[in-house]
């Protein structure tokens, strides 16, 4: 098996989040897509990128005595109730100031190894993939390589060792 250009890998239904959204917003779209990190788009440009790892320090900065107590003004707040003041800062927080910018990407014509390669270099875990153009084209993440990294192993595997 060959290995697959980037734009064989990458998913090519990308999420993405306006400067202005909430953290409620980013943190919903990053939930329903299972990825790592949403690209933050401004006019249609890739201007920066939130990760699940933004918005969790994000939530340690809050003093709430616990985890608990915080997840329950949560679920008080969506049956309709009024949220706490400080609870509202956070929400209120848009994806601009957790963005980061400028944000790492790569080219759709990358190989499975530059993707590696930037993603531990950088200490990345996920790229939004761009054309020619910089138009967002995709976007990739480490649990996309490993699962073709499996992919390829498993067929090396199955064909058996080179005859010498």
């Amino acid at each position: 098996m060959a290995e697959p250009a980037l734009r064989e890998i990458m998913r090519r239904e990308v999420p993405t989040v306006a400067l202005s959204d909430t953290v409620a917003r980013v943190a919903r779209v990053l939930a329903d897509s299972g990825l790592p990190g949403v690209p933050v788009v401004d006019d249609g440009v890739v201007v920066g990128i939130v990760t699940d790892k933004d918005i969790v320090q994000r939530e340690a900065n809050v003093s709430s005595p616990t985890v608990v107590p915080f997840l329950d003004h949560f679920f008080v707040a969506d049956a309709g109730h009024k949220l706490p003041v400080e609870l509202e800062k956070i929400l209120a927080t848009d994806a601009e100031s957790l963005m980061t910018h400028p944000v790492i990407n790569i080219r759709d014509t990358a190989s499975l190894e530059d993707t590696a390669t930037v993603m531990i270099d950088r200490n990345v875990s996920v790229l939004p993939v761009l054309d020619h153009e910089n138009n967002l084209v995709g976007i990739v993440s480490r649990a996309d390589l490993v699962a073709v990294i499996a992919r390829l192993e498993n067929s090396r595997q199955e064909s058996g060792p080179a005859n010498t």
